[in-house]
């Protein structure tokens, strides 16, 4: 805009009629400027930018498509609306704290007092099953340990589900009461049976162990209700209570998904060399909040996992991931720090929409060159489709050499023009024209970014919902749990199976279980 809010506000009638000649003439060019692009952004939808279906009224939505119904259909591929635009609210800090007194003292910290009374658990659920934990040998000596001399020292109990067959529908509950042994040895030394207790480097402040009221096909049940069916922790809670008759506080609930989390996280590992040794790579971002702090939710999808990482919105988590190392074929948007990457391809979804909304502009010359890139970009589309039943040597480069020609001189002439949406397409047309046109040459390549799209579009979904998360640990808790689930789904195995197996594993102390591969169809 040229004018600001102050400059209008100071601008009336009088003024305008007691204006120069000359300079009313001038205010008047910069009222048409503001006026068209005001126009400009009023017209924007999830069709000709990048705003997401969304952020359009219902009514709006039935328009454009009946609009679209009435106009000719292209060619073009289909496009996912994307939502990294989407920029969610910052959620205000639901910490309540009653404000400090006239008489200076502190303010009430939020949840339980130091010294207030503890409350423990009131639901007694009848025992499916017992298991006695005895110590194998002595802690001094090394010598075997009677376990008929051993007594009870501690125990807790533990609520999980067992996992549904064909032969067997349905959720079968189950309660194991877990006994914990001591017995003493001829060296004089009383040995304990301990249970196993672990943390990851990343998130040291969870511990993954056996004693834990939760059993991992439960906790596997809880994240599947937290991320897959995007419920909060209140609305977990009463559902465990309405269906499977099971209380559990939301300070557990979200316990148990922070130490799945930490269970996964070793196989974070395993998804960086996939990721590295693919040779298609789609990567995308969408803003992500964590609590007052804007960050971004990154995507790496390959055709056998689909890893995301929370960071900054710069170069540094590429660098970190990638490096100079990757040899693949990186497929983009149109973000600057992307293009260090040579192999590298364009989403033309982001191309064609920023072509349709500058096509609707009220300028002339953009009207015409927006029309000309649809019009070129189509071609191609149609062409790139076409020679994918050709033999692969075919270049189509080429065929169309001319047609490139032409259209890079008209954006070498629009990079400069007064209409900043058209000189910014223009701009980035020959800032990426290797990148862009490369599958021309490789048309067995995809044109759109598509797939990447898709990895974020749930979880953008669950960000509206919750606001992001509110620490750092809950934010690499949320990447690498959403990475397994996507992952498993990718390759038609069950997360919940997995993942259960996964918990299980890292309590007891052992190595996590790799990956499940892609099933084969039968």
């Amino acid at each position: 805009m040229q004018l600001s809010n102050q400059d209008l506000s100071q601008l009336n009638e009088d003024d305008l009629l007691n204006l120069p000649e000359e300079d009313l003439r001038y205010l008047s060019i910069k009222l048409l400027n503001d006026l068209k692009e005001a126009r400009e952004r009023m017209s924007q939808n999830s069709r000709n930018s990048s705003r997401p279906p969304s952020s359009e009224k219902p009514w709006d939505k039935n328009k454009d498509k009946e609009n679209n119904q009435s106009t000719d259909k292209s060619d073009a591929p289909s496009e996912t609306n994307k939502s990294d635009n989407n920029s969610p609210p910052i959620k205000k800090d639901e910490q309540s704290s009653t404000p400090p007194s006239d008489s200076g003292q502190k303010a009430r910290s939020p949840g339980k007092q130091p010294g207030a009374q503890g409350y423990g658990r009131t639901q007694k659920l009848t025992i499916t099953d017992y298991q006695n934990h005895y110590p194998k040998c002595c802690i001094d000596c090394k010598q075997p340990i009677d376990a008929g001399q051993a007594i009870a020292y501690a125990a807790y109990t533990s609520i999980d589900v067992e996992w549904a067959d064909p032969q067997n529908p349905g959720i079968r509950l189950t309660n194991t009461k877990h006994t914990l042994h001591e017995a003493g040895c001829s060296c004089g030394k009383t040995t304990r049976a301990e249970v196993s207790r672990s943390s990851h480097a990343q998130l040291p402040t969870i511990t993954r162990t056996e004693w834990r009221l939760v059993g991992p096909g439960l906790a596997s049940m809880i994240v599947c209700l937290a991320y897959r069916m995007r419920l909060s922790r209140e609305r977990i809670r009463e559902f465990l209570y309405d269906w499977l008759a099971i209380e559990l506080s939301v300070g557990t609930i979200n316990n148990t998904l922070h130490e799945s989390g930490a269970a996964a996280m070793p196989i974070e590992d395993e998804l960086i060399q996939e990721v590295m040794n693919s040779a298609l790579l789609h990567v995308d971002e969408t803003s992500w909040q964590e609590h007052t702090t804007l960050l971004w939710l990154w995507v790496f999808s390959t055709n056998r996992v689909v890893a995301y990482w929370i960071a900054t919105r710069s170069a540094e988590l590429i660098d970190n991931l990638l490096g100079n190392d990757y040899d693949g074929c990186l497929m983009t948007d149109g973000y600057s720090v992307y293009r260090r990457y040579l192999n590298r391809l364009r989403c033309w979804a982001h191309l064609l929409r920023k072509a349709e909304g500058i096509k609707e502009s009220l300028d002339k010359e953009a009207q015409i060159f927006g029309q000309q890139t649809l019009d070129l970009l189509g071609t191609l589309i149609k062409a790139v489709r076409d020679a994918r039943e050709m033999p692969p040597d075919t270049l189509l480069s080429e065929t169309y050499c001319l047609e490139l020609v032409l259209y890079q001189q008209l954006c070498e002439q629009m990079k400069s023009h007064a209409h900043k949406k058209a000189a910014a397409l223009a701009t980035e047309m020959l800032n990426d024209w290797q990148a862009i046109f490369q599958v021309l040459d490789q048309p067995h390549q995809p044109l759109t970014n598509n797939e990447a799209e898709r990895a974020l579009r749930h979880w953008v979904i669950l960000r509206r919902i919750s606001y992001g998360t509110r620490t750092e640990d809950g934010s690499r808790v949320f990447a690498i749990l959403v990475s397994v689930i996507e992952t498993c789904r990718k390759r038609e195995q069950s997360p919940w199976v997995y993942l259960a197996a996964v918990i299980a594993s890292q309590r007891s102390g052992l190595p996590v279980p790799a990956l499940p591969d892609v099933r084969v169809s039968e």
